[in-house]
């Protein structure tokens, strides 16, 4: 399979959306501290990484699929985290 322009963009892009949210999870990980973090932002932000990534399976995008199952692992780690460090 080529790799067209647009979906290597789409890569480049979802690559650094992705990568944006590894610092957030390990500051988190090492301080176990959740009191900034909002439970609602981050649940309905997970929802909407769900939903990207649907999309993309349905398109059949290979740089909606990888950066939205990566960002998905990320922001349900700091969503469990948050669920069990408590709410601050």
């Amino acid at each position: 399979m080529e790799l067209s322009a647009v979906e290597a963009l789409g890569l480049i892009a979802g690559a650094c959306t992705t990568v944006a949210f590894v610092p957030q999870v390990v500051k988190t990980w090492k301080s176990r501290s959740v009191a900034d973090i909002s439970l609602s932002m981050f649940s309905i932000f997970t929802v909407g990484v769900c939903l990207w990534l649907a999309y993309g399976l349905l398109l059949g995008s290979p740089a909606l699929i990888a950066s939205n199952v990566i960002t998905l692992v990320l922001s349900t780690s700091i969503l469990a985290m948050k669920l069990l460090w408590g709410r601050g």
